[in-house]
């Protein structure tokens, strides 16, 4: 049985053909190591011009993970293009989300990426677990308590046992 030259048409209705998500995102990830490690790294990380060892450069550690997703991002792309994954059933679920859900998970994003200097660690937080699980249709008021505990907690935490210092927020310390 010989293998014809033209997979994608042979492919039946189960499988993705070569534009398939693991070829699009192993693609996109390969371009962003490119340019991570021939644009970024060397623009934005200085290195001192005498190092008695490589290893001790502070661009070491970035080269590795750049090089590490090129050569991974390579390899998903590669077997994206020679054997194209199955479809699932969840595939037809996603389908059906309704523009409102889509929105909300947007948003939180947004609120969470953008507004966490204005709001603080807690308050970007909670209102992005709050978005969150009004999209995932939660109608229990009881759970909502869990948006607002586990920002807290989850700061808390960074700030007390890690040593890792998060904003407060400027419309907090306007306010108190």
């Amino acid at each position: 049985m010989a293998i014809s030259e033209n997979q994608s048409a042979d492919t039946p209705a189960t499988h993705y053909g070569r534009l398939n998500p693991n070829t699009i995102v192993g693609a996109v990830f390969f371009i962003l190591a490119l340019v991570f490690l021939y644009y970024i790294i060397p623009s934005y990380i200085s290195a001192p011009p005498f190092m008695q060892h490589p290893l001790l450069s502070p661009r070491f550690l970035p080269q590795v993970a750049g090089w590490s997703v090129l050569v991974l991002s390579l390899v998903l792309m590669v077997s994206g293009l020679r054997v194209p994954p199955e479809r699932e059933p969840g595939d037809e679920l996603r389908r059906g989300v309704s523009l409102i859900r889509q929105a909300l998970m947007v948003a939180a994003g947004v609120v969470y990426a953008f507004f966490f200097e204005q709001l603080g660690a807690i308050g970007s937080g909670v209102l992005a677990c709050v978005l969150l699980f009004l999209a995932s249709g939660l109608r229990n008021p009881l759970i909502y308590l869990l948006a607002i505990a586990f920002p807290v907690l989850v700061t808390m935490l960074f700030i007390y046992l890690l040593n890792v210092p998060l904003p407060v927020g400027e419309l907090w310390e306007a306010w108190f």
